[in-house]
């Protein structure tokens, strides 16, 4: 069955295999999970107190991730996101008396796909 459709959400929910087209051509294809691979998947977000030692959280982190401050209080780790890094941060947290507010692991979805490959907004 061939679905075409301008809403990114429902072709990542029902279908197995997605072209995205541009300009009559296709750019990209493959399922949902391979073309959303990559990019923001590796990255976890989350809030806490301004000013943690992020020093002492790239010590506890594997030696690929990456970790900073973006803005007071808001901390971003960039590696391979899976749950041994999850329960690393969340530890690191535990043992320097941080309650995080918020934590996020993202990834992306159709819709950040086709922005960044076609540089067009969505239609309607």
């Amino acid at each position: 069955m061939i679905l075409t459709t301008h809403y990114m959400e429902e072709a990542e929910q029902l279908a197995d295999d997605v072209a995205i087209i541009d300009a009559g051509r296709v750019i990209a294809q493959g399922s949902p999970e391979e073309l959303c691979r990559g990019g923001a998947e590796n990255t976890l977000r989350f809030t806490g107190r301004p000013g943690l030692d992020v020093g002492s959280l790239l010590k506890a982190l594997p030696a690929d991730c990456t970790a900073a401050e973006l803005t007071p209080g808001a901390y971003r780790v960039v590696g391979k996101v899976d749950p041994q890094l999850l329960a690393t941060v969340t530890s690191w947290c535990a043992q320097n008396g941080v309650m995080p507010d918020r934590i996020a692991v993202e990834r992306h979805t159709l819709e950040d796909v086709f922005l960044e490959l076609t540089g067009k907004e969505l239609r309607s």
